[in-house]
């Protein structure tokens, strides 16, 4: 534990560390009177956290030093990054794990037709016609830095919530679930309604409705004219545009605390369903109970062995992989590659890296299996597909299977959807694989590329080149090899699989190369060869893991006091043997998932006309 004062001297061995690199590729332009972009390199001489965090920022994505400016190799700028970040870190962890406030943020499309189908009981999602949401935070679409309320929200939201309604009202098992009371001779409309609202607005808000709330809503039925159903259906409606129900935010308190039960409860059901709790996370939550961390534990248990969990892990899976644009904006093509458009082989494609991370956690697996297993989901044609001879017979459904040897899967990087969307729609591309690894298992993105690249050359005359040897021409441009020179080895590498995850030996009649060669002189050859590489690197990968589940789990960006907390989450994940539930398990029990920090108390939501 470093105390605050030593903080300064931490910055100052990074600066004197790192000061020959910062000189070198910096001082030419940010010093003297006018230094560039108002930045000076003598502000970093001080305990300036802020302009150190700057410069890793333009360091690292290749921002700095400018194009035409004389530029680091691809290892000294790793070097500099490296080190500085783990100087930084250090010193924002000096003070210990502490929590931020959890953003206010809007139930993104999926959450708010999980949310409506659980709530009303219909098996619609009447969310489908929401505008899309773009990505946030560590890279997912329920991060609250994007999710903003325009005016066509507005209008979709009250076209949706009249869809679920009225589907609900015409079904008789939805109506049953929400409209609890209807009235009777024994019992009024009005008295139906009161308990309809009663019953139904602490489930839509998440949490106790106050004698307010529902005094409001009961008017809304009150000023209605007609039958019973068309005035609770518009009364249901004002329920369902509130923002209490269309947002999640939470109670401030003036002092650091617990997060409270009802929303500790949220936490988790929108972290590992997408939806809303259900009726046992509730009670919990009324009894108390639910912030007991073995009671906590088991709910988290329960709800990854549930059905919506499938839900939690395609949102997550396809956002962290890429594979969701799979079909979308990325198609291979359909000449050259007619089996992706069989309807069975691109939803086995799809499916394969999701149900396999679904067991991986509702099996409590070691997550290493993400780098290299002995099974996979195969459907009948996609068995065939991969060319593997199993002794059972498979179906439509993807089923859990025991890999033969030597089919050349198990893992992430044997599966097709993984393989097409790292290629282009005619042709593989050791550099798209390459920059997939990089960015999406180890966290280690490449900088861009520099402006006017010049395109790959096609071989010349009749003679047939590989595409390795092309690239090879291609980096002997100095400014293209030291990104390249980390990216095209571990795309070569997987350079059998052609753009469906098909094995072949061969690229255009020749022979195929798959050695490579890391600049820290690790060589390896081909996917196992590979495998093995990054399975040597398991940290890193588990770190990026981690940071991106810890992400999608908070609904957030994470920020270099977050490290703190990934670094705690990692090493109860190796004690335990790297098994999937302990990283759930550590995420929920951890100080920003369970913890508020002291924050003003400010005047409660004014209230606005309703409907």
């Amino acid at each position: 534990m470093h105390p605050r004062w030593y903080l300064p001297v931490l910055l100052t061995a990074a600066h004197a560390a790192t000061n020959p690199f910062v000189a070198q590729y910096c001082g030419g332009c940010h010093q003297g009177a006018k230094p560039a972009g108002g930045f000076a390199v003598k502000d970093l001489a001080d305990d300036n956290q802020r302009a150190w965090s700057r410069v890793l920022q333009r360091v690292r994505d290749g921002d700095m030093p400018p194009n035409g400016a004389k530029a680091p190799t691809a290892a000294a700028r790793e070097q500099f990054v490296s080190t500085l970040e783990s100087t930084l870190r250090t010193a924002a962890c000096a003070d210990g794990i502490q929590p931020r406030p959890a953003p206010i943020r809007r139930l993104n499309r999926y959450e708010y037709g999980a949310t409506l189908r659980d709530l009303l009981g219909i098996p619609i999602d009447a969310g489908h016609n929401l505008p899309a949401d773009g990505a946030g935070g560590e890279g997912f679409d329920n991060a609250a830095e994007t999710l903003f309320l325009s005016p066509l929200h507005a209008e979709k939201y009250l076209a949706a919530a009249k869809e679920g309604i009225d589907y609900g009202l015409k079904d008789a098992k939805s109506r049953a679930k929400f409209l609890t009371r209807e009235p009777s001779a024994k019992l009024s409309a009005e008295d139906a309604a009161h308990d309809v609202i009663v019953h139904f607005l602490p489930r839509a808000f998440r949490r106790p409705a106050t004698p307010d709330e529902v005094e409001r809503y009961l008017g809304v039925f009150r000023r209605q004219k007609g039958s019973f159903d068309s005035r609770i259906a518009y009364t249901l409606q004002g329920i369902l545009l509130s923002p209490h129900f269309l947002f999640r935010f939470e109670d401030p308190s003036p002092i650091a605390r617990p997060v409270p039960d009802y929303a500790l409860a949220s936490r988790l059901s929108y972290f590992l369903w997408g939806s809303m709790p259900d009726d046992t996370l509730f009670s919990l939550a009324a009894q108390g109970k639910l912030s007991d961390p073995a009671v906590l534990r088991e709910q988290a248990v329960r709800l990854l062995k549930d059905q919506k969990s499938r839900d939690f892990a395609e949102n997550f899976v396809e956002q962290w992989l890429g594979t969701r644009e799979l079909g979308r904006d990325i198609k291979p093509d359909a000449k050259l590659y007619p089996a992706f458009y069989d309807a069975e082989i691109q939803s086995g494609m799809r499916y394969e890296p999701i149900l396999f991370f679904q067991e991986l956690l509702s099996e409590n697996l070691s997550l290493l299996n993400l780098l290299d297993s002995d099974f996979t989901f195969l459907t009948n044609k996609l068995q065939k597909h991969y060319g593997i001879k199993l002794e059972e017979k498979l179906r439509q459904q993807p089923k859990r299977v025991q890999l033969p040897p030597d089919t050349h899967r198990g893992g992430l990087l044997g599966m097709a959807a993984v393989l097409a969307v790292s290629s282009y729609p005619n042709r593989t591309s050791p550099v798209l694989r390459g920059k997939w690894i990089l960015d999406a298992m180890l966290g280690t993105p490449s900088p861009p590329p520099p402006p006017n690249v010049p395109p790959l050359p096609a071989h010349a005359g009749e003679t047939p080149t590989t595409l390795r040897a092309r690239l090879l021409l291609h980096r002997q441009n100095p400014t293209c090899a030291s990104c390249h020179n980390r990216l095209d080895p571990l795309g070569f590498a997987l350079e059998n699989y052609d753009v469906l995850g098909l094995w072949r030996t061969t690229d255009n009649g020749l022979p195929l190369d798959t050695a490579g060669e890391l600049p820290d002189g690790t060589r390896f050859t081909g996917p196992e060869g590979l495998k093995q590489t990054l399975l040597a690197r398991q940290d890193l990968f588990l770190r990026n893991l981690t940071t991106k589940l810890l992400g999608f789990a908070l609904g957030r960006g994470l920020n270099r006091e977050d490290a703190c907390a990934v670094d705690q989450i990692l090493g109860e994940v190796a004690r335990d043997g790297y098994r999937g539930q302990t990283l759930i398990h550590s995420i929920v029990a951890s100080v920003p998932f369970r913890q508020q920090p002291a924050t003003a108390v400010t005047p409660p939501l004014k209230k606005t006309p309703l409907p």
